[in-house]
């Protein structure tokens, strides 16, 4: 019974690699180059309204989008906020099933091997936002207590608490949201059923082949699209900004447009070039760079920066991250300020969301042949962890600085200023000037990582397939770049409107991502079932040593699974 199954999954994973290898002939027509028109009309649609409106209005654009943003935060957090709760907590219950040996793509040999995998979703996920708030956010909650802890502020008992406040933002809960459950539901559907990896594809288990063809199909691609351009725009137009004040602080580069004109040509050359060139080469390579300098800089920091102290820090915040999980990731605007919820726990878990659908794709892509345990537990348990030991060594290196007096951030992170922050932590490290390029570097490769994965990830919505032509990447990557440009001329004021947006196109996003918490397991079991891992009745099924290959099936030979 399972060996016709197996045989027909393996007919259909072949089929979708060998129509990868050719996109243009498996296309329908109309989408031989850069895809999909309804995803093309309305994202850029919306790219050139935007713009358009912000020159036309710049305040009015502000205005609106703050009030929504406003509304939103307001009426919809706790819903934002239980959607990433329950979605950890069912992808943490589903790896204690058989259901969670189930290998993606039908395959035992991993496409990547396990350090180059781990390094791609690392930087993908944490992008330049990993650095941009490792510094400031825990020296910010240090001097201004969080809402669920009582502790005095600048004192030695709000070390722990700050830290276990950004633990919460950028750990278990951030992570899961991007490719736990959602990358199960399409690695099934992609690599078992031969549906395109796409968002839409989300909600091929509620709707079948009505949503996937047609406007309906075409919208939510292309809203999902929207909200990672709104996503990627922000952190690429910061980061001209950031590193152009590092320059003038640190070489005396002056600090204007052209100079952040220059920094994004440069960036989006890099991101451009990665994104042309695949996963198997460009995104790989900086992934790998990106990891050994975040290793580097981690490693001096640890060895000769406040080492005990860093420890001890470590050690106590993750531990009141843990006692206080449920309250921390519980806590709504009827228990804490409005506006902090709106700029601190609700912003991230909007700005999460918001990356969902594509972060999915991206990952179902690189994992195939890997168990849907060790996807889970990598994206949403390891990779956490390896945030949270960042964060601590950045930001609770600016805590200890800041409360032995070395550095003072009050005024500066109570207005928001994260960059000053960055530069000034990096500047009372080891080395000091040298740490403080190193760490610009950093966040330079960390956002040129999402870049390019964002132009593949966008490029392969609109194309339909994981090979999209070079032309439609090359495209998606100006295009972000280009849009950052305009915006940084009218002002930093618009950047940070554009990620506010991006709270509010995650209303329609988290309703393609909430099926996920039911259609997640099922897609598991209709897995697991077709690999012969457990019976009708989810029964486990005593199974041969895994080889490298698997088992083979009538008419199918080990060398057609590579």
């Amino acid at each position: 019974m399972s060996s016709t199954k197996t045989n027909t999954n393996t007919y259909i994973d072949n089929s979708i690699d060998n129509n990868s290898d050719t996109p243009e002939a498996s296309l329908p027509a109309g989408q031989h180059r850069l895809g999909d028109p309804v995803v093309l009309t309305l994202s850029i649609g919306f790219i050139v309204l935007f713009v358009g409106l912000s020159l036309y209005d710049i305040n009015g654009v502000a205005d609106a989008i703050g009030a929504g943003f406003a509304w939103t935060a307001k009426a919809l957090g706790a819903y934002f906020q239980l959607l990433l709760l329950l979605t950890f907590l069912v992808a943490i219950g589903l790896t204690c099933t058989p259901m969670a040996g189930a290998r993606i793509g039908n395959t035992f040999t991993p496409e990547l091997s396990t350090f180059k995998w781990v390094s791609i979703i690392m930087c993908t996920l944490l992008a330049g936002g990993g650095v941009f708030f490792a510094a400031g956010e825990p020296i910010y909650h240090f001097v201004t207590t969080p809402p669920s802890f009582d502790t005095e502020a600048g004192t030695v008992d709000a070390i722990a608490p700050a830290l276990a406040q950004s633990f919460m933002h950028w750990g278990f809960l951030a992570w899961a949201v991007l490719g736990s459950l959602t990358s199960i539901v399409l690695a099934h559907a992609h690599y078992d059923k031969g549906q395109p990896l796409q968002p839409r594809t989300l909600l091929y288990p509620l709707f079948g082949e009505r949503i996937m063809s047609g406007m309906f199909g075409g919208v939510v691609d292309a809203l999902c699209v929207i909200a990672v351009v709104a996503g990627t725009v922000g952190p690429i137009g910061f980061l001209a900004t950031q590193v152009s004040f590092g320059l003038h602080e640190l070489l005396g580069v002056v600090n204007n447009y052209t100079t952040q004109l220059i920094i994004l040509v440069c960036l989006g050359a890099i991101y451009v070039t990665s994104a042309i060139t695949g996963i198997d080469k460009g995104i790989q390579l900086l992934s790998r760079l990106n990891v050994f300098l975040a290793l580097g800089i981690a490693a001096v920091i640890f060895l000769f920066g406040p080492t005990l102290f860093l420890v001890n820090a470590f050690t106590q915040g993750f531990g009141e991250y843990l006692t206080n999980f449920f309250t921390m990731s519980t806590m709504t605007a009827q228990s804490a300020p409005d506006w902090w919820m709106q700029w601190w726990t609700v912003f991230f878990f909007a700005w999460f969301i918001g990356y969902g659908p594509l972060m999915a794709i991206f990952v179902a892509r690189i994992s195939r042949g890997r168990t849907i345990r060790q996807m889970i537990l990598t994206v949403a348990v390891l990779a956490p962890i390896a945030t949270t030991i960042w964060f601590t060594l950045l930001g609770g290196s600016g805590i200890f600085f800041q409360f032995t007096g070395v550095i003072d951030l009050s005024e500066a992170l109570t207005n928001f200023q994260f960059d000053v922050a960055t530069l000034t932590v990096a500047q009372a490290l080891p080395g000091g000037t040298f740490m403080a390029l190193a760490i610009l570097v950093l966040t330079t490769i960390f956002v040129a990582t999402t870049g390019d994965s964002m132009s593949y990830a966008i490029a392969v919505v609109g194309a339909g397939h994981d090979r999209p032509s070079s032309l439609i990447r090359a495209f998606w990557g100006i295009t972000m770049s280009l849009m950052a440009a305009i915006l940084l001329y009218m002002g930093a004021g618009q950047i940070s409107a554009l990620q506010q947006f991006i709270v509010l196109t995650a209303i329609p996003v988290s309703l393609v991502l909430l099926p996920s918490l039911w259609t997640g397991p099922q897609a598991a079991i209709a897995m697991a079932r077709n690999q012969g891992l457990v019976s009708r009745d989810l029964r486990p099924i005593a199974v041969q040593p895994a080889s490298s290959t698997p088992p083979a099936q009538p008419g199918s030979t080990p060398s057609q699974e590579q």
